[in-house]
């Protein structure tokens, strides 16, 4: 594709993706087990009267909720995308090498034991996190190292992790009905208060991905051309992975063990606009927030009166599409 052709595609692209985006956060925000108006919603956004319900409703569940989705999604998406360019491996993300697992391991230590320090959970989901990428950046350096070792050795540590996680349940019982719909992924119940801090870690690390778009880009010419320009190779990798760690680790304290999320949206977006992670970094976070956003709305919606947690919907959608992408590229020689 020239390169006219492949911009104007980009900002079609990045138009309907932002369009998409704004479309579903609204319909997330009226629709649920208690429907709001369109009206409703105007008036409280103008500051009109608005019935009580309406307003309890949109202040501490909607909104709440709906934000919680946007950065998570965001995160785990730009996560995802970061971990596939440093250790160029399309099997790579979050969940699969085990950093979402990590940071559940964390979390749920800190809530278990330390439950008054709630305001460290992102903080234990950093550190949980970012002690898994170190592993796996120690092992993506082994020489000779596959791309598909390195993905078996993250779920190996993964189910490490979950033996730890269901070792400290077993110690605390209790700790399991605080915890059940985090281990799976939720997003019912977030508090407002609970994102702040989350948000804040999100945010820088949502504008430090994109200024490093530039080193992803480098990096991708393989090892011997980056050190050749001068660049720091494992340095780099490592910070990359570490920021990658905060990101996940951030989501993780709010949302819980959300999978596939940056494994499935990074492909997508590179599918539609091509590798430049210039484009694709920024373009996965707002493709990832609609993402998460729409699968908690169907996920809040198609069942009703029930309600299935969004972690148990993302594993039945990324389930499939990573033994495709295991199949794909076996076929093609990448693992």
């Amino acid at each position: 594709m020239n390169p006219s052709k492949m911009r104007h595609t980009r900002l079609l692209v990045t138009a309907l993706v932002l369009v998409a985006l704004v479309g579903v956060t609204v319909v997330a925000v009226l629709f649920g087990s208690s429907a709001v108006s369109l009206q409703e919603l105007v008036a409280l956004a103008t500051g009109a009267p608005v019935s009580e319900s309406a307003k309890n409703i949109l202040l501490n569940v909607r909104f709440p909720r709906v934000a919680a989705a946007l950065l998570a999604g965001a995160a785990l998406a730009v996560a995802g995308a970061l971990i596939q360019a440093v250790l160029d491996n399309p099997l790579a993300g979050p969940n699969v090498i085990g950093i979402n697992s990590g940071a559940g391991l964390a979390v749920l230590m800190m809530a278990s034991f330390f439950p008054g320090l709630l305001f460290l959970q992102p903080l234990a989901a950093f550190a949980g996190a970012l002690l898994t990428a170190f592993l796996i950046f120690c092992l993506s350096l082994g020489a000779g190292t596959s791309k598909l070792t390195v993905v078996l050795a993250g779920i190996a540590l993964s189910t490490i992790f979950g033996a730890g996680m269901n070792t400290v349940l077993i110690m605390n019982p209790d700790a399991y009905i605080r915890s059940a719909n985090f281990l799976v992924g939720g997003l019912s119940g977030v508090l407002a208060q609970s994102l702040v801090w989350p948000g804040a870690y999100i945010a820088a690390g949502l504008v430090l991905a994109c200024l490093f778009t530039g080193k992803l880009n480098i990096m991708s010419l393989g090892d011997a051309t980056a050190h050749a320009l001068g660049m720091g190779v494992h340095r780099w990798r490592m910070g990359i992975l570490g920021l990658a760690a905060l990101l996940a680790g951030a989501a993780v304290s709010f949302a819980g063990i959300l999978g596939f999320v940056g494994l499935i949206v990074p492909h997508v977006v590179r599918f539609l606009v091509g590798h430049d992670n210039r484009v694709v970094v920024p373009l996965s976070a707002a493709f990832g927030a609609a993402f998460v956003v729409c699968c908690d709305l169907c996920a809040r919606v198609l069942f009703a009166p029930y309600e299935v947690p969004v972690g148990i919907l993302m594993a039945f959608i990324g389930g499939p599409f990573f033994i495709y992408l295991i199949v794909k590229n076996k076929q093609v020689g990448n693992v």
